[in-house]
């Protein structure tokens, strides 16, 4: 794999942030993982506080994006994978969403007992909606660091974000 070059012109760490001399390499893990829980916190708050508005859950808001990653309405057990979840939540959660009109069960061409859900136009323009909250909630969040630093970030976490699969994501 190869390794993210870095800009070279990233900001200096502010001293609280530097690793301790007198740290060993485990606590220097440990202070990292609170810290990436923590900001996760912050990030999924700020992303419920836009969203709220919108009158989406986060849970409905999983849905409709795996939705819209879809090249063809799903079935509920397909969902149900996708989000890691039991088939009941996913139930619930359309039926939620079908109420409002975002989505809708339509019959598989091919078998009338499977019902797939399938994302309408307002469903759409919802999500649209969402991913700006996610986006203005992100900048919130990122809006002390300058641009280089932004980009250093970016591709320490690209090679994180490479160790792991996403069942989640198409």
């Amino acid at each position: 794999m190869d390794t993210p070059t870095l800009p070279p012109a990233v900001a200096p760490v502010p001293a609280e942030a530097a690793e301790r001399p007198e740290e060993r390499p485990d606590e220097v893990t440990a202070r990292l993982a609170d810290q990436l829980l923590g900001l996760s916190r912050r990030l999924h708050r700020a992303q419920r506080r836009l969203m709220e508005p919108l009158g989406v859950t986060p849970a409905q808001s999983r849905l409709l994006r795996a939705l819209a990653h879809c090249t063809e309405p799903p079935r509920m057990a397909d969902l149900a994978q996708r989000l890691e979840v039991v088939p009941r939540a996913v139930t619930s959660l359309v039926d939620a969403l079908e109420e409002r009109g975002l989505v809708r069960r339509v019959p598989d061409p091919d078998n009338r007992r499977v019902i797939r859900i399938e994302l309408r136009d307002e469903g759409a323009r919802v999500l649209r909606d969402l991913r700006q909250a996610r986006r203005t909630a992100a900048a919130e969040l990122l809006s002390p660091l300058d641009d280089g630093q932004r980009a250093a970030l970016t591709a320490l976490l690209a090679v994180l974000d490479e160790e792991e699969p996403h069942p989640g994501r198409s």
